[in-house]
């Protein structure tokens, strides 16, 4: 969907758990410590990204109405939230207005004097207000279902409101999501019981409701429902440990309360037809009273909904949508298990702006997957879809059947019998015209290219070097062409994707099909682990700078998540608990550094990082040359060698750290006539990837 003009931008925060006192918490977990200090970060956080307002999800505070610290939590909380330069509009959450109802639950739950007191501390707990042509509600969960009087209420307010604006787009906030899991699912700590559920879930249907923000679960999830769109957010604070049960790998610090990484909110962008919320990892940062962050620029964020131009694909090996039956903690549930899907693994594809994903036919036939995969379809993704040969009858008729979810399929064969094998996928393309791609499977009489040692492994894709064997193969038959508009590469670890896609490139162009490069991340030794953060951020951006200047080329990279048990273990772009490594900041931030794409013809270049300390990759147009350095080591940097933009002696320049995504403004001088490239007037620290940008028009 184009999403047309941006008009605004809104925050969602959850959660933030403020503390009495600086320091200290009324709480048994350590990192509750932190609260105060990391949402000044947040409040200041926020006035960085300049959103036009503020929505807090509820658990405003720590301390819940019937602890005598409430009033002095909600003094604090004031003071940290004075700084934003913007509105702020809150709403109750079960830790200022007490729990839902329930016996069994640990707080108790929400009364008349509880209400009173928020309202006395913090305002109204449920009302609507507009910007532009949107129209927003907030609501208080924890009064559904406790037949207070003022449940009555709300419910025919929430009712006549909705009315009053039917038909125009309306954004909802409850601290409590209406569910967690599935919409039918049983009542738990996480969700809103019944009856008022399908009461709640009947209006968002009825009214069209744009899209839902709930907070309480401290952790993220996306759920789809007709045309709503439902956003579970992390808080600003803590993690809920009790789903650290998502992850096949230990649970992180204080048992997973302390995952930093997961901690943050939302940037919502409003457009013309449809928004896009861009998850913020704050990583658990802290400000001490006094503090304020530094004034430092940085690349804006990206998102598979609405990048422009994002070239890579990535191989899902494991289950992406992997579903947990979460135990009974005896905290907060303990008469029965809960059911999550783990959408981290969605996030970091967000906030990565990656849009290509290669899966196996299984995700299409089981219908949990497929229905994520329509999910994700709408959030801007496209899956190549990969077989063995050609599948069963039964398979191919599900194929054709679910082919809106497949927008290319690659099939992985042995050239023995090719024609036949031919045959059936030119039948099949005519039910549906699918995008299609052959893939070499390489079989124990093949030629290896890593030696003569005896492999017990699979290895798929064509060579650069088999251009002939290629060539005769597409020649010999019509019924070849017929079947497949692309062919699929191998790029081992040991070789460069700089120089092996611009190969696939050249081939690709003189066959006439499209080249698809799947670049390694793996070695080819299967009991050889690669698990350097700072090599495999460097081989993530050689690949992905390769693909955004050769674009006709379909690059691939092997590896998402680690693989960090059995065979080819190697790091990813995520590790086991789907946190970012350097890799995958990289990779976010050089989607977000070229997502405009090219414009005209590029020259490329290859130069040695000075001192032979690593490699500096250039592409260059009529006006701007794009430098990837990649250094072996961090180190200080004086001299870049690469393609001077104009005789002048000096330039300007931007440089982008792709790990954190700091953009400097640095000066530029001539290393000289005799030697390529320029000095920096001041040395910059070269830790990992970087990006330099030199426009002949600051020259």
């Amino acid at each position: 969907m184009r999403l047309g003009e941006k008009l605004f931008s809104f925050a969602v925060i959850a959660d933030t758990h403020v503390n009495q006192e600086e320091g200290k918490a009324s709480s048994d977990f350590a990192v509750n410590r932190l609260s105060n200090a990391r949402n000044r970060h947040v409040m200041h956080a926020l006035n960085r990204a300049k959103p036009k307002f503020v929505l807090h999800l509820g658990d405003i505070v720590h301390p819940n109405p019937g602890h005598p610290a409430y009033g002095v939590a909600a003094a604090a909380f004031h003071e940290l939230a004075s700084v934003l330069e913007c509105p702020l509009y809150l709403t109750p959450g079960n830790h200022d207005v007490g729990d839902k109802p329930g016996d069994w639950l640990p707080v108790a739950s929400v009364n008349e004097a509880y209400l009173a007191l928020y309202q006395q501390h913090f305002g109204k707990n449920y009302f609507s207000f507009d910007s532009g042509d949107c129209h927003f509600v907030i609501i208080d969960a924890q009064i559904v279902n406790s037949g207070l009087p003022c449940e009555a209420i709300q419910k025919q307010w929430l009712e006549a409101d909705l009315a009053a604006n039917e038909g125009r787009r309306i954004f909802l906030c409850t601290h409590y999501p209406a569910f967690l899991f599935d919409p039918a699912e049983n009542g738990h700590y996480d969700n809103i019981d019944e009856p008022g559920r399908s009461w709640l879930l009947g209006l968002f249907a009825h009214y069209r409701i744009e899209a839902v923000f709930a907070g309480h679960v401290h952790n993220f999830w996306y759920h789809l429902l007709e045309e709503t769109q439902f956003y579970l957010l992390p808080s600003t604070a803590f993690v809920r440990l009790d789903y650290s049960e998502m992850y096949r790998v230990g649970p992180g610090p204080e048992r997973g309360r302390n995952d930093a990484p997961k901690l943050g909110f939302l940037i919502v962008d409003v457009y013309e037809r449809g928004h896009v919320a861009h998850p913020v990892r704050t990583n658990g940062a802290c400000l001490g009273p006094g503090e304020v962050l530094p004034a430092v620029e940085y690349l804006p964020p990206v998102h598979s909904r609405s990048i422009e131009c994002s070239p890579l694909g990535i191989d899902l090996r494991y289950d992406w949508a992997e579903i947990t039956e979460v135990a009974g903690s005896g905290a907060l549930d303990e008469f029965a298990r809960k059911t999550a899907r783990n959408d981290y693994p969605l996030m970091a594809l967000w906030e990565m702006g990656i849009c290509r994903l290669r899966v196996p036919i299984g995700d299409l036939s089981n219908s949990r997957t497929r229905e994520r995969m329509r999910v994700l379809k709408q959030s801007g993704n496209e899956f190549t879809v990969y077989t063995h040969n050609v599948p069963s009858a039964a398979v191919c008729e599900l194929l054709v059947e679910h082919a809106e979810l497949v927008d290319a399929w690659e099939i992985i064969a042995p050239l023995a019998g090719i024609g036949a094998l031919a045959a059936r996928v030119a039948a099949l393309r005519q039910k549906h015209p699918f995008r299609t791609q052959l893939s070499k499977l390489r079989r124990p009489q093949d030629a290896l290219h890593h030696g003569d040692r005896a492999r017990h492994v699979i290895e798929h894709g064509f060579y650069s070097a088999e251009y002939d064997e290629i060539a005769a193969l597409l020649g010999s038959d019509e019924a070849m062409r017929a079947a497949f508009d692309g062919v699929q590469f191998r790029i081992s670890r040991g070789r460069t994707a700089w120089s092996e896609v611009g190969e696939i490139d050249r081939i690709a162009v003189k066959l006439g099909v499209r080249g698809h490069a799947y670049a390694r991340v793996a070695t080819d030794n299967p009991a050889e682990a690669e698990d350097e953060d700072l090599a495999n951020a460097n081989r993530v951006a050689e690949t992905m700078f390769a693909a955004h200047v050769l674009p006709d080329v379909g690059v691939w990279l092997d590896t998402f998540a680690d693989v960090d048990r059995g065979y080819f273990p190697r790091t990813g772009l995520v590790d086991r608990r789907y946190n970012p490594r350097m890799a995958g900041r990289v990779c976010r931030n050089l989607n977000s550094a070229l997502s405009a794409g090219f414009a005209g013809s590029l020259a490329r270049e290859e130069f040695a990082l000075a001192g032979g300390t690593g490699r500096v990759l250039a592409a260059t147009s009529a006006i701007t040359c794009w430098s990837l350095i990649l250094p072996e080591d961090a180190s200080e940097l004086k001299a870049i060698a690469t393609v001077r933009r104009s005789n002048s002696s000096s330039a300007r320049a931007r440089w982008i750290d792709l790990d954190s995504g700091a953009v400097t403004p640095v000066s530029l001088q001539s290393a000289g006539s005799e030697s390529p490239g320029y000095l920096l007037e001041d040395a910059m620290t070269c830790a990992g990837p970087v990006l330099l940008v030199v426009d002949a028009s600051h020259g």
